[in-house]
């Protein structure tokens, strides 16, 4: 949209005189009167301020259309431009340097407005050099009004051409500063409020909306999760670890192939929290772990829990990890790790002081269908402890059990088909068997 003007008043030539709008030419007819030509266009523009910033805004509406379309932030459009337009002509008015000219209140306050409805900045960008080129062309429509010399016509052209580039410059740089601080702000204050929404899910005591839940912190609850802790040693701190292990996070989950987004809050300023989410169990997940691990020189430490679904396994699997790392830290403070909960004798000597309800969730993660409350598990219980007590040695087995050493192979093989894979961490299961006699099957008997 084009705002006509009225005709420029034009005086007789050879000497100084009126030029557009009262302005006063102080120079002969071969010189130009820079400040004044600039005055005069800056004065028929300042005369049509609310129909200039009206056009103004519209054209912005009109060809971005990412802007925030709200009724509070179109008001703060529509009178952020009009201060914008003001302030520029009083700066051409008056010959006022702009670089330093702080930004109306109305455009930083609209620059926050965009961050909190996560408008890109691109988008804000693109609106003050649109309403830039908007604001040129009503200046040549002006300037062709006062009919000027051409070589007064180029100089002013240039004079109010540099203004509004460094206005914009500085405008645009101002409000992009507003808005990267509000965003910051912004995305610290998410990730406090989905920080406390986890340890809410986390508490075995809360009673949990599954579905809310999963959208309250953005990830999904009823699938299989795998649960993470990934630190950095102090001595080897940067700055901004958090971030670092964001991002670490983020390249692991593409690299072990998830079902959807991994998720993950910061625990202190050295270490997070995280959960990788399959629909199904993923295989031999962990083993993909340590060779992604191996292959990047900047990877934190590790410690992982075991494979869990839904809310229980959610908890469990992060409680894992924690033993793990508990585990990883006794052992060693400088050395690069990754550590599984599933990891032959690691958990073990961390659940010496845990509770009898998370002894039973260890003992059925080594045991399997093995440590199911029947009267056949039982015996095959009895029958594994026996043969491993006894140095694996059948004939052994068979006198403590009055029978015979086939009888024993046969209760040996059934038992370790039951639990599911070989006894290849002997130690652990060593000692969920004692922890079955003393505190009876982990797995409740099927329904």
């Amino acid at each position: 949209m084009i705002v006509a003007c009225e005709p420029a008043i034009r005086l007789p030539r050879g000497r100084a005189g009126i030029y557009c709008h009262g302005v006063t030419a102080a120079h002969a007819d071969d010189e130009v009167d820079m400040d004044g030509h600039v005055a005069a266009v800056a004065a028929r523009l300042n005369a049509q301020v609310t129909k200039i910033s009206t056009a103004i805004s519209t054209a912005l509406e009109d060809n971005i259309p990412e802007l925030p379309r709200d009724e509070r932030m179109l008001e703060l459009l529509h009178r952020g431009v009009q201060d914008h337009v003001q302030t520029i002509l009083h700066a051409l008015l008056h010959d006022i340097s702009v670089e330093k000219i702080p930004a109306p209140a109305t455009s930083v306050e609209y620059a926050r407005g965009v961050a909190q409805h996560n408008v890109p900045a691109n988008a804000m960008m693109r609106a003050y050099r649109l309403g830039q080129r908007r604001l040129t062309e009503l200046v040549f429509v002006e300037l062709d009004a006062c009919e000027l010399e051409p070589t007064s016509r180029v100089a002013v052209i240039g004079a109010i051409t540099r203004t509004l580039l460094k206005y914009v410059d500085s405008m645009e740089l101002q409000a992009v500063r507003v808005y990267q601080g509000e965003r910051r702000l912004l995305l610290k204050n998410q990730s406090t409020t989905r920080e406390m929404r986890i340890r809410a899910v986390l508490a075995d005591a809360t009673s949990t909306d599954v579905d809310f839940a999963s959208r309250a912190i953005g990830y999904p609850l009823r699938s299989q999760h795998l649960a993470l802790i990934a630190w950095y040693p102090e001595d080897e701190t940067v700055g901004d670890e958090n971030a670092r292990l964001q991002q670490f996070i983020r390249d692991l989950a593409r690299a072990v192939d998830t079902s959807a987004s991994a998720l993950s809050a910061p625990a202190d300023p050295t270490s997070a929290w995280a959960w990788l989410p399959y629909r199904s169990p993923p295989g031999d997940v962990v083993t993909k772990i340590r060779d992604f691990v191996r292959a990047r020189p900047d990877a934190p430490n590790i410690a992982i829990g075991a494979m869990g679904s839904d809310v229980a396994g959610f908890r469990r699997s992060h409680r894992q990890a924690q033993r793990a790392r508990a585990a990883a830290l006794a052992r060693t403070r400088h050395q690069r790790v990754v550590v599984a909960a599933t990891d032959p004798g690691v958990i073990a000597p961390a659940l010496l002081r845990a509770s009898v309800e998370e002894l039973r969730e260890w003992v059925a993660d080594v045991l399997g269908p093995l440590a199911s409350d029947t009267d056949d598990d039982a015996q095959l219980r009895n029958t594994l402890q026996v043969f491993l007590r006894f140095g694996s040695g059948y004939e052994a087995a068979a006198e403590e059990l009055n029978t015979d050493p086939s009888t024993v192979k046969g209760g040996v093989d059934r038992a370790v088909a039951r639990r599911g894979r070989p006894i290849d961490d002997r130690t652990d299961v060593e000692l969920a068997l004692v922890a079955c006699k003393w505190y009876g099957a982990a797995v409740p008997p099927p329904a």
